[in-house]
């Protein structure tokens, strides 16, 4: 009998992607169902795209000399299934407004009138160099605004509505120090002002600049006011500001919105340097960011973004649909998991630290398994089929176990249940013969034998 030789070398994931394992998904499943909950409460609707589309969809709707375009979107050919189809180019969805805009277009939903308010949650890939908190498979929570503009949809109300939606959720989510930066792009005539002045002023100092920079001052001068690069910083600083190319609607749309956060009481900061990395954005555009990679709380390595997005007045009428003026965001889940991960260890050092040093608080992740109902614990293996019915009334009736093996010695037993759940439920062949359970309560210690039928209800009650 011949054996297959066993691999060298195991595979692994690809590099830039990752598996995510309990615990850590119980934290991810929290942001997602509070995410879900506050959306809910805004009037919010999930909407599920295909994560591949037409890269058509991204070259016209993101822009062709934008980084995610022109150098990270995983694309390639898809054959032709008969000689008289042509082959397509699809892409791997870098970002997800492009598409949500693109499903509003193909359902004609701007006939109805309404405005459409829709959430997603899912993955995004884009070909970048992995670092802390940016993976080529990355997960983003966002929202998009949209609709005719009978609909309102124009108006700074719904911007600061988003915005004020987004601080709820981050308070909701226990995200300490968040920071909202502001700005406006002005409309697509303002920008085309302001591009020709900052051409004009690239011109003569672009080639003391970065590589990177160098080309975007050429391709989209845009970009360069949000480069990170240390050595480019006072070139950049001296640079032209766009408020001084905003239209009269564009300064009344932007005062509006930071009139309509201060009745909010939703704190902000104007950064006349924030633009956003898409062609898309018109007027307002924002960010928000958490303390500098200098505090370890933040947990994002070099940079603090956390979330970014800003209005697409023109976006749909770029992409063959009717005007419809829209704004929306995205929110990095795996850069917010790190946040809170960070400030919650931040946290527990903090009270160990004044509690002189009581020992385990710091090493404590924020987010554990939480511990289940009920463990049952057969006596014997030839009561493993009892069990197994016994746990499942008890999941039917809304109650989470896990079921032991009859294999089991009583000790091993009760130090596998006290590692998941709250309670031990013993099935001996008294116990099946009474048509009853003895039940332990680990916190308590207390052990109390009741009528099988009565034993959800006491699991319930000791919680």
């Amino acid at each position: 009998m011949s054996t297959q030789p066993k691999p060298s070398n195991p595979l692994k994931a690809v590099r830039g992607t990752r598996d995510l394992l309990p615990p850590e998904t119980a934290l991810w499943n929290r942001i997602e169902q509070t995410a879900r909950q506050v959306f809910s409460r805004y009037g919010f609707g999930e909407i599920r795209t295909p994560i591949f589309e037409a890269t058509e969809l991204f070259a016209r709707g993101v822009g062709e000399e934008t980084d995610i375009v022109s150098k990270e979107m995983y694309s390639w050919e898809d054959r032709a299934r008969a000689q008289s189809e042509k082959a397509q180019s699809l892409t791997l969805r870098p970002e997800n407004t492009a598409g949500v805009v693109r499903a509003y277009i193909e359902h004609k939903l701007g006939e109805t009138g309404d405005l459409q308010k829709l959430y997603y949650i899912g993955p995004q890939f884009r070909r970048e160099r992995p670092q802390r908190g940016r993976y080529r498979q990355f997960w983003q929570i966002g929202v998009e605004v949209l609709g005719p503009v009978s609909s309102g949809s124009e108006s700074p109300v719904r911007d600061a509505e988003v915005l004020e939606m987004l601080a709820t959720l981050l308070d909701e989510l226990g995200v300490k120090n968040w920071r909202l930066e502001l700005n406006s792009v002005g409309s697509t005539e303002d920008r085309k002002r302001y591009d020709a002045a900052l051409r004009a002023a690239l011109a003569p100092v672009k080639a003391q600049m970065c590589e990177d920079n160098q080309r975007r001052a050429e391709t989209n001068p845009l970009r360069v006011l949000d480069s990170k690069e240390p050595a480019d910083q006072e070139i950049i600083n001296a640079l032209p500001k766009i408020a001084d190319f905003l239209d009269d609607s564009s300064r009344e749309h932007f005062a509006a919105v930071r009139a309509a956060l201060d009745a909010c009481g939703v704190p902000y900061t104007v950064n006349p340097r924030l633009v956003r990395g898409l062609d898309y954005y018109t007027r307002t555009t924002f960010e928000f960011t958490v303390p500098s990679s200098s505090d370890p709380a933040s947990g994002l390595g070099t940079q603090n973004a956390l979330l970014g997005g800003g209005r697409y007045d023109g976006l749909s009428e770029m992409l063959g649909g009717p005007k419809a003026p829209g704004i929306g965001f995205a929110i990095g889940e795996d850069r917010l998991v790190l946040t809170l991960q960070a400030q919650a260890e931040a946290a527990a050092k903090a009270a160990d630290e004044s509690s002189a040093g009581a020992p385990g608080l710091a090493s404590q992740t924020w987010v554990q398994i939480p511990k289940l109902d009920a463990y049952i614990a057969p006596m014997g293996a030839e009561r493993n089929a009892a069990a197994l019915a016994l746990a499942r009334e008890l999941r039917r009736a809304g109650l989470s176990v896990e079921v032991g093996d009859g294999t089991f010695r009583l000790k091993k037993s009760f130090e596998a249940a006290d590692k998941v759940a709250r309670h031990i439920v013993i099935l001996g062949e008294d116990e099946l013969a009474t048509n009853t359970a003895t039940v332990k309560t680990f916190a308590t210690g207390e052990q109390v034998k009741v009528a099988r039928g009565q034993l959800g209800e006491l699991l319930r009650a000791k919680g």
